[in-house]
């Protein structure tokens, strides 16, 4: 498979974390998306209106795919459901709230994306460090399709939000 490159951005926080991610990688593939590499796992603090949570779990993904981004997001959604996640709008939703698997698109191709269902690059990309640290393992020079410097991004942000690497990158392919 070709197609346009793109990266993800993985989360878990509720039973074997790593266990959540590995199993999203591996469901990848049979929705139409290839991975690339992965990045190392990040142990990373709550952000947002939870904070009272367990630590997350996040990794990146480089991947390549031929859906477009609507449907890149759908194959996405898709895989969250089936382990269970409740998305925005449907009882029993809770913004920021624990979760067994998270998976948001950050970048696909080289053009900006706006649609009421998805923006890229992510609104989060560039003032998060648990998704600028592990995107950035992956690809030091990596810009948003504006030229902003992701790398750049980074060093603006300031240093209270924990992101500690947890271990070896999850296994692709």
């Amino acid at each position: 498979m070709t197609g346009e490159r793109g990266f993800l951005g993985l989360g878990s926080n509720v039973g074997d974390r790593r266990a959540q991610l590995q199993w999203a990688t591996d469901q990848l593939p049979l929705h139409g998306v290839r991975v690339v590499r992965s990045s190392s796992t990040y142990d990373t603090d709550p952000v947002g209106e939870v904070l009272d949570q367990p630590a997350f779990l996040n990794a990146c993904l480089e991947i390549e795919t031929d859906l477009g981004a609507l449907g890149l997001l759908d194959a996405c959604k898709a895989i969250e459901r089936a382990r269970g996640r409740v998305l925005a709008g449907e009882p029993g939703y809770v913004k920021d709230g624990p979760r067994a698997l998270d998976i948001d698109v950050l970048l696909l191709g080289d053009a900006p994306f706006r649609h009421e269902r998805l923006t890229l690059p992510h609104e989060q990309a560039t003032s998060r460090r648990f998704v600028l640290v592990p995107l950035l393992e992956l690809d030091f020079e990596l810009r948003t399709p504006e030229g902003a410097s992701l790398a750049d991004a980074l060093a603006q942000l300031p240093l209270d939000e924990g992101v500690r690497r947890e271990g070896p990158p999850l296994t692709v392919g």
